[in-house]
């Protein structure tokens, strides 16, 4: 739907198997090597995991793609088989005749042994290639280890390359599985992309589709890589769903709010904040009205808190503090504030000229977005946003639901800021 309006020659992040896509970190070429080892070697297991999405299967069609000519390869997708399916599929995939109607795994066996040792005679190797491994029974794992003692003097007949997810692993070091197990001669493990790798990631997908434009600026690759814990997969959906959003938006590039919603639309709602978040207070804040979403900075009435109300992220640790809506009667207001005075107090070895630079780099981590340092406001309207200052009290702010930098006075006159990040009726959370 989006091609046109970007100038895509293709979608470019499509969720199919492409290797044209696969970009190619160090993790992934190592996982590559291990699969040419096993490849040119001369029998047993080669092991490759990864969780879902990490792009096993990807590596693999790169494989298959250099494949030497003289390598013949059975690959088989869907192993919740039987040993007998597993022994029949083996032989439609190498082009091995067997009795018609046969399901004597006898016979199936000398059917494949014949045709390996005519392969190995004509110089031809023969590698097992198996998908989705984790989902193999006992029984045909232990025939699979059988497989592999058909040889020669010189030379195993068969190689076969396991696939699978992390369960794969844990499978194989079962006392029951150690005798298969002692015939991995190598295995690797598919990790998760990096923050930068995930930037480049989106690059090299963009580019291979036909664009150069800078669709997802860099500021958003942070986001990104936290959305998504780095799987390509989670990346490509996000992504897919974002550029989507963008053009029915009418956008040139991806910005904060359209990512955001996108990951509501992969993830559902659950992602779109955390629970308790209450978005709104002092100096800058970001909400979303009609579609659109801007960078408010909104001042705090000093008449509901007196008191400083430290940064408790400064220390490493968010603390929740008695707020509750402004009280009519004076000596509960007294009361409260004075059990702020007695709760909080700002943290011991940083100084208050640093209030600001903190309260806005935290205000931006908790939009997911990465502060670059200076004003906040001005990073915000390269990502779409905007900045307002207002004044009120805690009911306009819980009116605005959104992060807030607020400032703050003490009863000595000294002032600071602080982004607060939770308010309910009874307590408030400020970082």
């Amino acid at each position: 739907m989006y091609l046109n309006f970007f100038g895509f020659a293709e979608a470019p992040f499509s969720i199919a198997p492409d290797p044209r896509y696969l970009y190619m970190t160090r993790s992934h070429q190592e996982a590559l090597a291990h699969l040419l080892y096993g490849v040119n070697g001369d029998g047993g297991f080669v092991l490759l995991t990864g969780e879902v999405g990490a792009g096993k299967t990807t590596v693999c069609r790169c494989l298959l793609e250099q494949i030497p000519e003289t390598c013949d390869v059975a690959y088989i997708f869907n192993p919740r088989l039987t040993v007998e399916e597993l022994l029949s599929t083996i032989c439609a995939e190498l082009g091995i005749t067997y009795p018609a109607g046969n399901t004597s795994i006898k016979v199936f066996v000398d059917c494949i042994n014949a045709h390996l040792l005519d392969a190995n005679a004509r110089g031809r190797h023969t590698v097992l290639i198996i998908d989705e491994a984790q989902n193999l029974s006992a029984d045909v794992l232990e025939q699979m280890r059988l497989l592999t003692n058909l040889e020669t003097n010189q030379r195993k007949l068969l190689q076969i390359i396991l696939l699978g997810q992390p369960e794969l692993a844990q499978m194989l070091e079962r006392p029951a599985m150690r005798q298969l197990a002692q015939r991995i001669v190598a295995r690797y493990h598919l990790g998760p992309l990096s923050k930068p790798e995930v930037a480049a990631y989106v690059r090299h997908r963009l580019e291979v589709a036909g664009s150069e434009r800078q669709l997802f600026p860099e500021a958003l690759m942070g986001r990104l890589y936290r959305l998504s814990k780095g799987v390509p997969r989670v990346i490509n959906v996000i992504c897919d769903r974002a550029l989507l959003g963008a053009y029915v938006q009418g956008k040139e590039r991806v910005d904060a709010a359209t990512l955001a919603q996108a990951a509501r639309e992969v993830f559902g709602q659950k992602t779109a904040r955390p629970r308790g978040l209450l978005r709104a207070l002092t100096a800058t804040l970001i909400v979303t009205a009609g579609g659109a979403m801007a960078l408010v900075a909104y001042q705090r009435d000093q008449s509901s808190i007196s008191q400083p109300a430290a940064s408790a992220a400064l220390s490493g640790k968010a603390r929740a503090l008695p707020a509750g809506a402004a009280a009519a009667n004076p000596s509960r207001a007294a009361e409260r504030d004075a059990a702020l005075a007695a709760t909080v107090a700002w943290p011991a070895g940083v100084p208050r000229t640093r209030s600001r630079e903190l309260a806005q780099a935290a205000l931006v981590r908790a939009w997911g977005l990465d502060y670059g340092g200076g004003d906040v406001c001005r990073q915000a309207e390269g990502l779409g946003l905007r900045c307002r200052t207002a004044r009120g009290g805690l009911a306009e702010l819980r009116e605005l639901n959104r992060p807030a930098l607020i400032s703050l006075r003490d009863e000595q006159g000294a002032e600071w800021q602080a982004t607060l990040t939770g308010l309910d009726d009874k307590s408030a959370t400020l970082v």
